[in-house]
């Protein structure tokens, strides 16, 4: 059974057996009956409800006293309230356990004798104990040694959690990481312990080992930090219930498990930020050795000197509103790093400013758009490290041998990602081998020439009016069947003569395209520059 820590400090109000109900901060009605002050207490009924604990004390002065008690308490009381309404005391031993009242103590003697039997047999059915103070017993005697000895109870307990956890914080001061953090838990609390990352993989796990299926009871507390999840420790029982001072003490163990991970996050980012200063110099061409920086990535774990190909994932424009700016790319880049490691562990992958890059081995088959497809389809699964929060277009070079070529490859990368979101729009996979005529299209600067290259060739279909566009795509269906008529009729769904009709207004306003090679070429480049660079 999985309980959320939060959970597991609530009791409810139902009234369970001994062996239900997990040990809290206060005492068992049965050790109360061992204080001083209870001496010769006879258990007049519900004697299964010893068990349940005592954490808080009231006295009942009024008949109606419901409104007046608490979950977890005992009610102690003269019997003078008993009085009244003696027909109806069943009732209300049974509403003062559907509140929560752990059990009720009766001083006999001063003004009831005893109590009905019809009373004490709900109070039995229902596991309410009720209890019969000897006649010279002090009220303010069990008030005072049964709540001297809930006191005692939680001081213990919270000084057993402080002890935990001032442990846990030498652990972090000597330098240790989770793996010890784990260790220190499990062996003050007597419990499986798992740390987890956001994603559920394993970080740390110490105690005996325990699957969930095999456990009496797990707890899960999550690792917050600075508003953000940074995972969860669970713990896991073979011995009953978890208690919930248990819970506290794990409580406060994932807040040092916060500090952990912020810690090795910040030494993450000056190692990552380190990285990512070395691969641009390299992408940008800036280094005099090559073979001193192949021996410099490789004491990063890269390994340069082999084919690779350059991957440029940059994110798309985020729709939500106002959104949080955590570093977009520190996300991503742990995404890809992440899915890269069991694909590739030699592959550099670092976050820069606006784009994530990763310099991936070429794989042994030659198939890189199959490597690239898995990959980016792994990093977008929902939950995949962040990966698949927000969309991202991917460019993807040729492959090249050798450090020298990184340049290169690294702008035809991002040659494809631009190219990609003007021609489909965000979210694409290009690689440059596939750009074709776009690629050379995507090298001219000048997009007013552009514009009147466009207004001279397609002249009235330039305007950005809705006929214009319905000519533009009859065009475009005509010049993708080669001009077969018949063919560009049933993919347009209109009748052969409507067809023809269209053809012959097309060629009034563009010339005799049908019989004119290198006007269609013109045409047809025409209707590649317009969505690339967002004309018309």
């Amino acid at each position: 059974m999985t309980r959320v820590a939060e959970d597991r400090l609530i009791l409810g109000s139902g009234l369970p057996r001994d062996d239900e109900r997990p040990s809290t901060y206060g005492i068992s009605v049965r050790e109360a009956l061992d204080l001083p002050a209870l001496a010769g207490t006879q258990v007049l009924a519900g004697a299964t409800g010893l068990g349940r604990h005592v954490l808080r004390l009231g006295v009942w002065e009024t008949p109606d006293v419901l409104p007046f008690t608490r979950e977890d308490e005992l009610l102690v009381t003269t019997g003078y309230p008993l009085l009244e309404r003696r027909d109806e005391l069943a009732d209300r031993f049974a509403e003062l356990a559907e509140a929560g009242v752990v059990a009720v103590a009766v001083k006999l003697g001063a003004y009831v004798e005893s109590l009905p039997a019809d009373v004490l047999e709900r109070a039995d059915r229902i596991g309410l104990p009720v209890l019969a103070l000897p006649a010279a017993v002090s009220l303010d005697d069990v008030l005072n040694q049964v709540l001297s000895a809930v006191l005692g109870r939680q001081a213990a307990l919270l000084a057993r959690s402080e002890e935990i956890h001032r442990a846990l914080v030498q652990v972090v001061l000597g330098g240790g990481g989770l793996p010890e953090v784990a260790n220190a838990i499990a062996d003050g609390l007597g419990l499986s312990v798992l740390v987890t990352s956001p994603t559920g993989q394993v970080l740390a796990e110490a105690g005996p080992p325990t699957s969930a299926d095999q456990s009496d009871d797990q707890v899960e507390v999550p690792i917050v930090a600075g508003g953000m999840s940074h995972g969860t420790v669970v713990a896991l029982s073979r011995s009953g219930p978890i208690d919930p001072p248990d819970v506290h003490a794990l409580e406060r163990a994932a807040v040092v498990c916060a500090l952990v991970a912020v810690k090795q996050q910040a030494v993450s980012a000056v190692e990552e930020r380190y990285q990512a200063d070395f691969l641009r110099d390299v992408l940008l061409g800036r280094f005099d050795d090559s073979e001193a920086a192949v021996r410099h990535g490789a004491s990063l774990g890269w390994q340069l000197d082999r084919p690779l190909v350059v991957v440029t994932a940059q994110p798309d424009s985020d729709p939500r509103p106002g959104a949080a700016r955590e570093p977009v790319t520190d996300r991503m880049a742990s995404a890809w790093r992440a899915h890269l490691r069991t694909r590739d562990p030699r592959a550099a992958v670092c976050g820069f400013a606006s784009e994530v890059v990763a310099l991936v081995g070429a794989p042994g088959d030659g198939d890189v758009e199959r490597l690239v497809r898995d990959l980016t389809a792994a990093v977008r699964e929902p939950g995949a490290a962040s990966g698949g929060r927000r969309g991202f277009t991917v460019g993807v070079s040729r492959v090249v041998t050798g450090i020298a070529g990184l340049a290169v490859a690294y702008e035809q990368s991002r040659t494809c990602v631009r190219v990609s979101r003007q021609v489909h729009g965000p979210g694409g996979v290009a690689h440059f081998d596939r750009l074709g005529v776009h690629r050379l299209l995507s090298l001219v600067p000048d997009s007013h020439e552009l514009r009147t290259f466009l207004d001279e060739t397609l002249k009235e279909l330039a305007k950005p009016t809705a006929e214009a566009r319905d000519l533009r795509r009859t065009l475009e269906a005509l010049l993708d069947t080669n001009l077969n008529v018949a063919e560009t009729a049933r993919r347009l769904h209109f009748h052969y003569n409507t067809l023809r009709y269209r053809i012959g207004k097309l060629e009034r306003i563009l010339g005799p395209f049908t019989e004119d090679a290198d006007l269609r070429l013109d045409l047809a480049l025409a209707l590649r520059i317009m969505p690339m660079r967002g004309l018309g």
